[in-house]
């Protein structure tokens, strides 16, 4: 997602909120086995194939997630491309993919019901699914140690 959108989210909550959110976020992201990207990002992989999704900070500094737009199955993307969008009562954000391939998947549920982003933003609310052409990529991102290391020095 893109860093301005999180900025412009975070700073209409006030720094106040920001440190509770930080806060939820760091306790709230305790999952094994995802992998995060600086844009608060996660992806998980099974088999060569990455779910991918915005993390419990992101999507608290969002807030009411009202309108997604996912990738459609069939789409290459590579990693850090724009890939998709989400809408918030406090703000737009773009979401970006943290791995390269092509998209099989998306999360149809999330598009008809976005809330489901603040409700289950690891289970439910995953955004779309990649087989990966590049596993590689997966070194270069954060795992939840680092994640929740990199929230603490950025916030």
């Amino acid at each position: 997602m893109v860093v301005s959108g999180l900025v412009r989210a975070v700073a209409s909550v006030g720094r106040t909120a920001v440190s509770r959110s930080c806060r939820r976020a760091t306790f709230a992201t305790d999952v094994k086995g995802r992998f995060f990207t600086k844009k608060h990002e996660w992806v998980s992989v099974k088999d060569d194939v990455g779910t991918v999704g915005i993390s419990s900070y992101a999507q608290d500094a969002l807030g009411e997630v009202v309108y997604a737009q996912l990738p459609e199955a069939g789409t290459q993307v590579a990693a850090g491309d724009e890939c998709g969008a989400l809408e918030s009562v406090k703000a737009a954000s773009e979401v970006y993919t943290p791995v390269s391939g092509t998209v099989i998947e998306k999360n149809s549920k999330v598009e008809s019901t976005p809330s489901l982003i603040n409700k289950s933003c690891y289970e439910e609310g995953w955004l779309f699914r990649v087989k990966l052409s590049n596993p590689e990529e997966l070194q270069r991102l954060m795992d939840q140690a680092a994640y929740d290391q990199f929230l603490k020095d950025s916030h």
